[in-house]
């Protein structure tokens, strides 16, 4: 399982650390420089709320995917064609409630534009997730690694030749909108088409009782991702309800440099999300496998706690690392990323990069509980995470703008993992040796494993 687990991070990682930070640090920068702090602020504040509201595309189904055709590979033939269906009818829910929203919101013929085209998007990208689900669920981390970086490939080839060729003067925040959606629709046909092969899917099917069986299951995986996306994702939203359009730009312009680096901390868990699903389903007990009554043996939890010991200390190791040297040197990069301009990012910036290292241990052990079936508890911290932000934000913002919301997004992270690590110790009975650093002895053991028929 090791060995799974090393090759799946092998081959995620690379693809995207490729690709990725040019699309964010390079793409993204190109375009907020392109259109200005006010118009790109204007889109990432409507950008977030289809964002928080992709949900009601997917109400948990690809988590609960994920780790069910990891513990039943199978079920992949039924499961994809039921639930191919299903999407088709969550889209229409899905712009019910957000143009719904967005009426509540007051947005104008303008607003409705921008988030008519950023539903589509969300919905081609939420439907690429769910169709990476099932290779990551197979193990197949080499076709997840493909198409986890297709769409960006794409958008960086058109963006590209929209910013930097001859049209670069006639430049929207639509034009950016638009390639989304070109690559992410010629992204989904691709992944339907080789994952339809390899499930011999023939057609899609209705199936009322399968509809309800699912969501009856992924309900819990739903709310939870609606929560932490609110907490991650509501500063923005509130910044210009509470502020201006600028200070939502500033702060997404701040927050730019977090979420590429928050990418590898992501890479890493999607194969930790059925790699741990594969070793409570070996473990040889129902769900959820960490008893608090009982303490499992040694030999039991010891695939639990090499799988641990193998991510932790590298993931402290990046984000206290890179949060550090981002801090130190931050105004260089915000002069990098935005010369000439750099002077309001640098105070946020500061203080939202230090976000990185509870993000990191969000991605480990909120994915062991998620994987553990531990979603009620997950979702309780979530909500308090949910209400610490906003309350933050509600005090901060009138005062400190948009260096209030770097202070509540921080404060909510913070809460968050310091909650899941410390109910994973608990439940899973880890004793503190899973988390000291690794010494010569540990690498051995692990190279040894790695040579194992068996790893």
């Amino acid at each position: 399982m090791q060995k799974k687990l090393l090759s799946g991070l092998f081959w995620v990682l690379l693809a995207n650390l490729l690709v990725k930070p040019f699309w964010i640090l390079g793409v993204e920068v190109g375009v907020q420089n392109a259109v200005g702090n006010e118009v790109y602020g204007f889109y990432f504040s409507i950008f977030n709320l289809a964002y928080i509201l992709n949900i009601l595309l997917d109400l948990g189904v690809t988590n609960f995917n994920t780790r069910n055709i990891a513990q039943h590979p199978q079920l992949i033939g039924k499961h994809l064609s039921g639930i191919l269906g299903i999407k088709v009818c969550l889209l229409a829910l899905y712009l019910v409630v957000t143009f719904t929203v967005g009426a509540l919101l007051g947005y104008g013929s303008q607003e409705f534009r921008l988030l008519a085209w950023l539903t589509l998007c969300q919905f081609l990208n939420s439907l690429i997730l769910y169709l990476r689900s099932n290779f990551e669920g197979l193990l197949l981390f080499r076709w997840d690694s493909l198409f986890s970086i297709l769409d960006r490939l794409l958008m960086i080839l058109i963006c590209g030749c929209l910013l930097w060729g001859p049209f670069d003067s006639q430049f929207t925040i639509y034009h950016f909108v638009y390639a989304q959606a070109a690559a992410y629709g010629l992204t989904a046909l691709l992944a339907l088409s080789v994952i339809a092969r390899k499930a011999h899917l023939r057609r899609l099917r209705w199936d009322r009782r399968f509809f309800l069986v699912i969501l009856k299951h992924s309900a819990p995986f739903a709310l939870l991702v609606l929560l932490m996306a609110s907490y991650n994702r509501i500063d923005p939203i509130l910044l210009r309800s509470l502020a201006s359009d600028a200070d939502a730009g500033i702060y997404a312009g701040a927050f730019r440099l977090l979420d590429a680096l928050t990418m590898v901390c992501y890479l890493v868990s999607v194969p930790l999300l059925p790699v741990f699903s594969k070793i409570f389903a070996d473990m040889g007990r129902r769900q959820p496998a960490c008893d608090t009554t009982q303490p499992p043996s040694h030999s039991a939890t010891q695939p639990l706690q090499d799988a641990l010991r193998l991510v932790f200390w590298p993931m402290m190791l990046f984000t206290v690392g890179a949060a550090t040297a981002c801090a130190l040197w931050a105004e260089p990069l915000m002069a990098l990323l935005y010369p000439g301009h750099s002077e309001p990012y640098v105070p946020v910036f500061r203080i939202v990069i230090f976000g990185l290292v509870p993000i990191g241990l969000t991605y480990i052990f909120g994915t062991l509980l998620t994987a553990d079936g531990r979603l009620r508890q997950l979702n309780l911290f979530a909500t308090a995470s949910l209400v610490l932000n906003i309350v933050v934000n509600l005090l901060l913002i009138p005062r400190l703008g948009a260096v209030g919301s770097a202070w509540a997004s921080l404060t909510a992270q913070g809460f968050m993992a310091l909650a899941q690590f410390l109910l994973s110790v608990r439940l899973c009975h880890l004793p503190l040796a899973t988390f000291r650093m690794p010494g010569p002895a540990d690498l051995r053991h692990l190279l040894a494993s790695l040579r194992s028929p068996s790893a």
